[in-house]
């Protein structure tokens, strides 16, 4: 386990290239939070429910900084992260894996895609797809505006894979049945932005395939991206993991729990309590003796953690826990 950054190592291309994802038998899940800012209880939640479902069957657990978007990245909050995951006893195997000096494997999986004929360029604005886009469940649906050309004007553009008529279906451990007619839904979405910055929806697919990844475990605030990876997944060739989403963590306001609402982090002085939170919202059975260490908690939670007694909603408000 290593988290400082000036002292982590960095797989090698090879280690992490496209050709060499084999999920294996073995469970390797993961967490993957945004260096965004410190912890706060809703990632814990999607954490202790990583952990425990890899761990409860001797699997393996590892951690990603998704640094990618280096605009929202904060300075030293990956470190104060991983510290928080240490204080929490989520001790992760292996090195941690920074997405921002995996932009070549991105690269590599785009290309891929545009030797299909899958890829275009597009110089739509956010106020052109509100204005010609019907709506959708979130938000305007990107109209294709540019799937047969760019006006040639236009200097910087995005690149959208095409979207055929195809519907998703996944089996969530914990929602359920999950379809989605992209085409219908979603549309042509961005897999690299104007900017020049890679897009979610690519990046972390590639990285799940090249770390071995197939156990997802994570918050329902990423169902709906599900979909697009499993499209991708597909499109690349990839092993497609397993898909478990837990209820999100809301205020009493209905308002997700997160770091650009300031929400408070947990406390790594006194990480028990959280814990012991944490597990009663993922509607575990309570521990059979009372815990006074965070290595107790573990060595009881552990072999009682029960993936079945998740509560199916999407969200569940925070005072309900």
């Amino acid at each position: 386990m290593s988290y400082e950054t000036a002292n982590h190592e960095t797989p090698s291309s090879e280690k992490l290239g496209l050709d060499t994802a084999n999920p294996g038998k073995t469970k390797r899940g993961r967490f993957a939070p945004s260096p965004t800012g410190p912890l706060h209880f809703g990632s814990l939640v999607a954490a202790v429910a990583s952990y425990a479902d890899a761990r409860r069957d001797g699997g393996t657990w590892l951690v990603r900084i998704e640094d990618i978007d280096c605009n929202r990245s904060v300075p030293g909050a990956a470190d104060q992260i991983l510290r928080t995951l240490d204080r929490f006893g989520l001790h992760w195997d292996g090195s941690v894996v920074y997405q921002s000096p995996r932009t070549k494997a991105y690269a590599e999986a785009l290309d891929r895609l545009r030797s299909q004929g899958l890829i275009f360029p597009c110089a739509c604005s956010r106020r052109d797809i509100a204005t010609h886009g019907r709506p959708g469940p979130e938000g305007p649906i990107y109209p294709g505006t540019c799937r047969d050309g760019m006006a040639k004007q236009r200097q910087q553009y995005s690149e959208r894979l095409r979207v055929g008529n195809v519907s998703i279906n996944i089996e969530d451990r914990i929602q359920g049945r999950i379809a989605q007619e992209l085409a219908v839904e979603v549309g042509d979405f961005v897999v690299r932005r104007a900017d020049g910055m890679y897009a979610y929806q690519l990046a972390v697919v590639v990285d799940d395939a090249a770390s071995g990844i197939n156990s997802i475990v994570r918050g329902a605030d990423l169902l709906r991206s599900t979909p697009r990876q499993v499209y991708l997944q597909r499109l690349l060739n990839l092993p497609l993991p397993r898909y478990a989403h837990v209820p999100l963590v809301i205020d009493r306001d209905g308002r997700k729990l997160s770091k650009t609402l300031a929400s408070a982090p947990v406390d790594t002085a006194n990480p028990l309590p959280a814990l012991l939170h944490a597990w009663h919202f993922l509607g575990q059975s309570p521990l059979p003796e009372a815990s006074d260490s965070v290595d107790g908690f573990w060595q009881q939670a552990l072999p009682n953690w029960c993936i079945a007694k998740v509560p199916s909603a999407r969200s569940l408000a925070l005072e309900l826990a």
